[in-house]
């Protein structure tokens, strides 16, 4: 129940968000497996729906749409792979987190570190609910504005979980928003080697 209310606090106020996720006390696996399987189902379930069952065209042409088996295996994919940015995203954060001179005990800036990684991804996986309407223009709106929110939410919590200053945290909050557009890409590489073997969606006729 308080991580599904440190998911609407930092929506309505970021920065005492941060300020309560810091001073709790939990396992970093505890607020990862708790919280981002079910946060990543979103987008999976949205998805599915939208491309098989509404579809997409584009330009003048007919409506096209997935096959359930293949938008199935492809949601899966997705699905595995943002708790594999996510994770990897929240390792990266710790990993970084002596050398930006975040003080604390090990175990209270890991839970930190992945905490930053869940919660700053939380406005991206919610507005996979536009996936229900796969429309290129719909879409992108929203993931775009989704973005941008998620990289303020970096750059605003940094310093606030971590206790560092804030010139110090735009440097560390930097790297992080580095870091998660490198996963990105990392995704996008393999999704494309994915389908080269074959394994890419199949359309309805």
């Amino acid at each position: 129940m308080a991580m599904l209310q440190h998911t609407v606090g930092v929506f309505i106020n970021p920065d005492k968000e941060w300020q309560r996720i810091r001073d709790e006390r939990h396992s970093y696996l505890q607020v990862y497996l708790v919280h981002t399987p079910l946060l990543a189902l979103i987008p999976v379930i949205a998805a599915w729906f939208g491309v098989t069952q509404v579809g997409w065209s584009v330009g003048s042409g007919g409506v096209v749409k997935l096959t359930s088996e293949s938008a199935l295996w492809l949601c899966i994919g997705a699905y595995f792979a943002q708790l594999g940015v996510i994770y990897a995203l929240g390792e990266y954060i710790h990993w970084m987190s002596r050398s930006f001179g975040v003080s604390g005990d090990r175990a209270q800036r890991h839970y930190g570190s992945m905490a930053m990684a869940v919660y700053s991804a939380a406005p991206l996986m919610v507005a996979g609910l536009a996936l229900v309407y796969p429309h290129l223009w719909l879409v992108a709106s929203v993931f775009l504005i989704a973005g941008a929110y998620s990289v303020y939410l970096v750059y605003e919590g940094i310093p606030i979980l971590m206790n560092i200053p804030k010139e110090r945290g735009f440097i560390y909050s930097s790297s992080v928003i580095t870091v998660a557009l490198v996963l990105a890409v990392v995704v996008l590489a393999g999704t494309v080697i994915v389908w080269g073997m074959g394994l890419g969606p199949i359309y309805t006729h």
